[in-house]
């Protein structure tokens, strides 16, 4: 599996091989609080699981890395890089288990991490809903204006929930939108689906980092004339384009893991004002290891 391009068009953002530094070292236990400001626990789904994993929160962290999902690669790649603390959107252990015994992968995940004293955080649903989440970075990279949230967070502020809603400076063709969400995204196996009129027009788009049609409710309800998210099953799918007004809301299915993975270096970014402005020094860098499961896609050629 290829690893990712990390490179980035925004200058403010950190790239792979970028560090954000200041000064002192802060302790497990102080980049959790840091953590908590930008991304409160409080505004994870009832059925997440997210937080301190793996960790002593009195021990000192010098370096963070970023990533999609706690892999053995990812975790590998955490660990010979140094970090002491490792921060994923997906969790490790959503599922109770019964035993983190080294014969099963996610067992093999937490001795590793133990043994090479590195941690293991989960921003999952909390980034996706608070401010600057996965989201609204989607919805800043495709240009979106006056953006509000598909659905409200039940213990956040008015502009935080799962998924955005905002509108295109100008019109655009379905599928001249869906090259430009191509061409942002880290290149997958699974490239983009689209359903739709090619040359349909649009201005009003929906977005969801992640699985997210059983939004498709509050999708219908903003007017959105397109939908971009990943994991689309059939029958929703289905369902969405036999229910349409007018043929909207197009669809235009992602990767999971590329959807998410935009948000890594503006978290990261926003990880290191959080602590730099305290006086601690970290550095900060974002996976390079792709993470997404598919490694190749047949498909029948021709436009």
């Amino acid at each position: 599996m290829e690893a990712v391009n990390t490179d980035i068009s925004d200058a403010d953002s950190v790239e792979e091989d970028e560090t954000v530094d200041a000064s002192g070292d802060p302790t497990l236990g102080q980049v959790l609080l840091a953590v908590e400001e930008l991304w409160p626990e409080s505004l994870a789904e009832d059925w997440d699981e997210v937080g301190l994993v793996v960790g002593r929160p009195n021990a000192p962290v010098t370096k963070i890395l970023f990533a999609v999902d706690p892999t053995l690669a990812v975790i590998d790649e955490a660990v010979e890089w140094g970090a002491e603390l490792l921060i994923t959107h997906h969790p490790l252990l959503l599922k109770g288990v019964n035993s983190v015994a080294a014969t099963s992968a996610k067992g093999l995940a937490v001795h590793r991490l133990i043994e090479a004293g590195t941690g293991l955080l989960t921003v999952h649903t909390n980034g996706d809903s608070a401010v600057g989440g996965v989201s609204d970075v989607l919805a800043d990279a495709f240009g979106l204006e006056n953006v509000t949230p598909l659905t409200a967070a039940s213990n956040g502020l008015p502009e935080e929930g799962i998924g955005r809603v905002g509108d295109l400076p100008e019109l655009e063709t379905l599928g001249d939108f869906a090259a430009r969400v191509f061409e942002m995204l880290p290149a997958v196996a699974g490239g983009v689906r689209v359903a739709g009129d090619k040359d349909g027009l649009v201005r009003r788009v929906a977005v969801c980092g992640g699985a997210g049609d059983s939004l498709f409710d509050a999708v219908l309800a903003s007017h959105a004339d397109v939908y971009v998210t990943a994991d689309m099953r059939h029958h929703p799918a289905s369902e969405a384009r036999e229910g349409a007004t007018n043929g909207r809301p197009y669809l235009i299915d992602v990767s999971h893991f590329a959807s998410e993975w935009l948000w890594l270096p503006a978290a990261a970014d926003a990880l290191g004002n959080v602590l730099a402005d305290q006086g601690y020094d970290v550095e900060i860098r974002v996976s390079g290891t792709n993470s997404d499961p598919w490694d190749f896609i047949l498909t029948p050629g021709g436009d």
